[in-house]
């Protein structure tokens, strides 16, 4: 491996360690569906976007409650000791990327037949804290 290579390796590794995210795989749901209740809690204070999650009526909302609950608690594990309310936590980014399609036949009239594309989807949601961006202005 290059040398160049190697930094920029280390340099995204690094901004990993400080990067609070869950990751769904394979979420049986239109990635058109995901995004519109990705939508709803994009740049949300974690509180509040649990609050929308918890009282919206899509059934894609159920799957990234428990995302950002994942999210978290990957939070709580790299920072003991700090409450999340202190800590003014919000959703910093959240996508939606298209995972596999099964492709299925349905049955039609006078012997043919349909192909249905059950499509599934990969949801990314990164966590970060606005009191960090204070302190960074303040020095």
């Amino acid at each position: 491996m290059g040398a160049r290579k190697r930094n920029t390796a280390e340099a995204r590794k690094e901004a990993a360690r400080t990067n609070y995210q869950a990751v769904l795989r394979n979420c049986p749901t239109s990635p058109r569906k995901m995004r519109l209740v990705t939508g709803l809690i994009s740049g949300k204070e974690v509180n509040k976007a649990l609050d929308i999650l918890k009282y919206s009526s899509q059934e894609a909302s159920r799957r990234l409650e428990k995302l950002l609950l994942s999210a978290i608690a990957n939070w709580q594990a790299k920072n003991e000791g700090v409450r999340v309310e202190d800590s003014n936590l919000y959703v910093k980014n959240i996508h939606v990327d298209g995972g596999r399609t099964l492709k299925r036949l349905q049955t039609a009239p006078q012997g043919r037949a349909y192909r249905l594309r059950k499509r599934s989807n990969h949801v990314t949601l990164v966590l970060d804290s606005r009191n960090k961006e204070v302190e960074n202005t303040a020095k």
